[in-house]
Parts: C-alpha cells; sequence; structure tokens
C-alpha cells in the first residue's frame, strides 16, 4: 500500500490495529436495497482497489450485505491482502428472502455468522467484529452481555483478534467492557444526528475509537435538510470556483 497522507491521519486502537481515519464503508457494494449482486460487477471491484491505492487501510464490511456478496467481492478484488489492510467486520443481522434486516443474536447465529465472514473473506481470523445490536439509526436498550460473551469466546479461540460493538449505547459499552476489550463503537452520527456526542468524549478517554456510519445521512429516508444545506453551499463554492477559473457562468453547465 502507498504511504499516502490521508484526511485525519492514523488511530492506533491496538498494537496490531493502526487505522486510517478515513475508511471505506463497503454497504453500497451490493446491489440495490443492499441485496443480491451489483449492477457493475467490474466497477465494484475497481473501487476496491482504488482504496486500496489511495492508501486507506480501514474497510467496514460485514457478511449480510448482499448477503455473501460484498464480501465476495472483496476476497475477489483484494485476496491475497495487503499486510497493512485491517477488514473491519459485524454480526448480530441476517437478510431474509425479501431484504428484511431481521436480529440475529443467538449464540448458534453469531458463529454461524463468524464463520461466513471468514469463509467468504478467506481469513483465518477477523481483524475486528462489531457486535451489532441495535435498531437500524438508534441502539436498543438491554443486556447485550449473552451475545457480546460469545464472540468473546471465539477472539479467546483465535477466531476474532478484536471486538467492537454497533448501535450501542454507553451503558451497553461498559457492559462489553466487563468481559473483554472494546475497540470501537459504531453508531449513526452525522451533521444532523450529534445525540452521541458526549459518547464520543467518554469512550475517546477509554481509548475507545468511534466509526459513524451514514455520516452524509445515509438511505434517501436519513438525507436530512441540514446535510442537504451543506451539499449546496459546497455546490455552489465550487460553481463560484469554476466560474473564477475559466470565466464562463457556472448556469452555462446546468
Amino acid at each position: 500500500m502507498p504511504s499516502t497522507t490521508l484526511p485525519g491521519g492514523t488511530v492506533k486502537l491496538a498494537d496490531d490495529l493502526i487505522l486510517t481515519r478515513m475508511g471505506y464503508g463497503a454497504m453500497q457494494l451490493a446491489g440495490p436495497h443492499v441485496f443480491g449482486p451489483p449492477k457493475d460487477h467490474d466497477g465494484a471491484i475497481a473501487v476496491l482497489r482504488e482504496v486500496v491505492r489511495l492508501g486507506i487501510n480501514h474497510i467496514d464490511t460485514s457478511d449480510f450485505y448482499g448477503p455473501h456478496i460484498t464480501n465476495q467481492l472483496i476476497k475477489e478484488a483484494l485476496h491475497p491482502y495487503p499486510e497493512q489492510l485491517r477488514i473491519v467486520t459485524k454480526v448480530g443481522a441476517r437478510r431474509d428472502a425479501e431484504g428484511n434486516w431481521p436480529r440475529a443474536l443467538a449464540p448458534d447465529e453469531l458463529r454461524e455468522a463468524v464463520d461466513d465472514n471468514l469463509t467468504n473473506l478467506e481469513l483465518d481470523a477477523l481483524d475486528v467484529v462489531n457486535l451489532r445490536v441495535g435498531g437500524l439509526d438508534s441502539p436498543t436498550p438491554g443486556s447485550i452481555a449473552e451475545p457480546f460473551r460469545v464472540l468473546a469466546e471465539m477472539q479467546r479461540a483465535g477466531l476474532i483478534r478484536h471486538l467492537g460493538a454497533s448501535n450501542v449505547t454507553a451503558e451497553q459499552i461498559a457492559e462489553a467492557q466487563s468481559i473483554a476489550p472494546v475497540v470501537c463503537v459504531q453508531n449513526f452520527y452525522n451533521i444532523a444526528n450529534r445525540r452521541d456526542d458526549a459518547l464520543i468524549d467518554s469512550i475517546a478517554e477509554q481509548g475507545i475509537g468511534y466509526v459513524p456510519f451514514f455520516p452524509l445521512g445515509g438511505f434517501r429516508w436519513f438525507y436530512t435538510a441540514a446535510i442537504g444545506n451543506v451539499v449546496e453551499r459546497r455546490r455552489s463554492f465550487q460553481c463560484q470556483a469554476n466560474e473564477r477559473r475559466t470565466g464562463v457562468a457556472a448556469s452555462t453547465f446546468a
């Protein structure tokens, strides 16, 4: 991988887990609604290879994307993996025949999910596994001890190197930490949804990484006016810059 300086530099979450702060979320590599194969298979492969070429060493995925499709694309594009590349996955949900996202937190479901990730990524051990326990865009209160213990057992067995949690509250993070170290938290966060501000400060003091998902709003129904305003300001700035550079009014290109 090239030694490219990316925005934000890197963050060290463990001795063997130094990540570029700018990662790549592979969710949308699958087909429409994250279901089935992509419309442009070669394009998806090219995107993954460009991610590595740019020096990004943190790819976020899950075997329930597709399902299985996204991980299979990652393997096809990048295996054998560059030494510095870290693949972060998540378990705790599955896809049904209608494309829904039911929870899958029973011990046998979690073990099967870890095995599916290992198989489709062709890995002997997963760098990071996040336990997804909440809803699509917010945590669900309650104990996460039982499913987290299952992952901790698989970590002790050598199948997982590090553990994280997704869609969780501060109380659930503390509960997980009492079972095994948590290196990262992945929650819904962006300019329009900042309810995790205090949580981010708290886990930063503990050396736990925070990975926001849907940082630009995510699916269409999460795309808010606040994010839209930022996009419009940025678009206006670019149009004005083009006009100054070329002497041609931006409206010419509308």
